[in-house]
């Protein structure tokens, strides 16, 4: 089992789709590591040589934001949207969608289970 960035990456699926499962990469930057290293899409990551594995690591490594770096830039650029009070942050602060979806209908994923209002329980 290869595993890359701190990540176990599946066994039998293809290198190009295998990378997709570290935070950060997805299929076009994959394919763009892959032929940086000059291994082929189609091979299996349990086929991955140790060489070939740290080939990949050394490439993320200086070229790519991944996990845990990524994951806190992200927060942190919430949190600094949020710190402005703009408009983006104050939906953020209130969990409402920031990218203008409409919210009277839909945005569940953002604003919770639905609760009723008005009707009382008799």
């Amino acid at each position: 089992m290869a595993r890359i960035a701190g990540v176990d990456l599946p066994n039998k699926k293809r290198m190009e789709y295998a990378l997709t499962y570290i935070y950060g990469i997805g299929l076009h930057n994959s394919r763009l590591i892959l032929d940086a290293v000059g291994i082929d899409y189609n091979k299996r990551s349990h086929e991955l040589t140790e060489d070939e594995a740290a080939a990949i690591r050394k490439e993320i490594q200086e070229h790519y934001m991944v996990e845990g770096d990524l994951r806190k830039k992200v927060a942190m650029d919430i949190k600094s949207l949020m710190d402005l009070g703009s408009y983006r942050g104050l939906r953020h602060r209130k969990g409402l969608p920031c990218r203008g979806q409409k919210t009277k209908t839909n945005a569940r994923t953002r604003k919770g289970k639905k609760r009723t209002v008005g009707a009382a329980a008799k």
